[in-house]
């Protein structure tokens, strides 16, 4: 059975992590298979976080060019949602209801509105369920 999975800005961050190589290595399969099996996605707010963490705040920023190029050939392959008020709205009922912060809201309501089964994340809280997404921290 293929499940529909989201990937959270921290799984695409550690894909390119120097310090641990066992994130990277797990981050690297979820990217790999993700854009082989077009079943795994993400949303503009993840391309936004990524571009903004990989220019600045890296220990070597990457370089335009190379964020250029990610950008053409993973991120926007896999950025299949793009900003609307509806996901405002979604996020703001999931910021109330679960308690988590609007940024996390915005990424469960874009999982949740893609059909998401599987929301990668290590930010969020391991092994929950919010409607038919299940949130799981693929490093533990």
């Amino acid at each position: 059975m293929s499940v529909k999975y989201f990937l959270d800005t921290n799984i695409i961050v550690y894909s390119f992590s120097k310090k641990d190589t066992s994130k990277r290595k797990k981050a690297i399969n979820l990217l790999d298979d993700a854009l082989e099996t077009n079943m795994g996605c993400i949303s503009f707010q993840v391309v936004q976080e990524f571009i903004n963490v990989a220019l600045r705040k890296f220990a070597i920023p990457i370089s335009h060019k190379d964020c250029l190029e990610f950008l053409h050939y993973a991120l926007d392959p896999l950025c299949v949602l793009h900003s609307s008020t509806q996901i405002y709205f979604k996020a703001i009922d999931i910021a109330d209801g679960w308690r988590y912060s609007f940024y996390d809201s915005m990424i469960i309501a874009a999982a949740l509105q893609l059909e998401c089964d599987v929301l990668y994340s290590e930010d969020l809280q391991h092994g929950q369920k919010i409607q038919d997404l299940k949130i799981i921290n693929p490093f533990l």
